[in-house]
C-alpha cells in the first residue's frame, strides 16, 4: 500500500508534519485493535493490519531519508543490491579522499579531510533541498525527471556515508 495514499496527502519528499501528525493520530484512533474486540477473527486482523500499515507509514514519512528511499523505491530508482551509475568525476573524488584517508596518521590531517568531506556533504543536501523543494507543483514529466537526479543524490550520499563511518574509524585510533 502506498504511504501518501494510505494518508490522503501527495507525494512529497517535503510533508507537512502536523498534516501527517494529525492524520496519524486520526488513523490511529479508527484503527486501534481495542476498538474491535467484538469482531471476527477476520475484521480484528484487516485492523490490525491497517494499523500496522498506519505506524509504518507515519514512521517512514516523518524521516526525510527514509521518505526519500520510500519514494524513489516506489518509481523503482532505488533497490536492495543496486550498482548504481554515478558520475566519474564524483568517484575520482571519493578515491582521492579514501586513498588520503588511508594515509592519515594525525588529528591534522584528519581534520582537514573531515572537512572536506562535510563540505560534499552539505553541497550534496544544497542541491537536494533545490530538487525536492518545488516537487509537487511539477507535471508528472518533470517529477520523473526530479526523480532521476534525487536517486542519483541518494546514492552520493550512501557513497558519503561510507566515508564518514570511516572517517570516525580514523578518529577513533587517533
Amino acid at each position: 500500500m502506498n504511504y501518501f495514499e494510505f494518508y490522503g496527502i501527495p507525494e512529497s519528499f517535503n510533508v507537512n508534519q502536523a498534516t501527517l501528525k494529525k492524520k496519524f493520530y486520526e488513523l490511529s484512533k479508527m484503527y486501534h485493535p481495542d476498538f474491535y474486540a467484538n469482531e471476527d477473527d477476520a475484521k480484528q486482523q484487516e485492523i490490525l493490519e491497517l494499523s500496522t500499515i498506519n505506524n509504518k507509514a507515519y514512521h517512514v514519512l516523518t524521516d526525510p531519508a527514509r521518505r526519500m528511499e520510500y519514494i524513489l523505491k516506489l518509481h523503482d530508482l532505488v533497490s536492495e543490491g543496486a550498482k548504481p551509475q554515478l558520475s566519474a568525476d564524483f568517484l575520482m573524488e571519493m578515491m582521492d579522499i579514501n586513498e588520503r584517508l588511508m594515509e592519515v596518521d594525525d588529528a591534522e590531517q584528519l581534520a582537514k579531510v573531515t572537512t572536506e568531506v562535510l563540505a560534499i556533504e552539505g553541497d550534496i543536501n544544497d542541491k537536494l533541498s533545490r530538487l525536492t523543494k518545488d516537487y509537487t507543483e511539477l507535471d508528472h514529466t518533470a517529477q520523473e525527471s526530479r526523480r532521476n537526479e534525487i536517486a542519483e543524490i541518494y546514492y552520493r550520499q550512501k557513497y558519503l556515508l561510507r566515508i564518514k563511518e570511516s572517517l570516525n574509524t580514523f578518529a577513533a585510533r587517533l
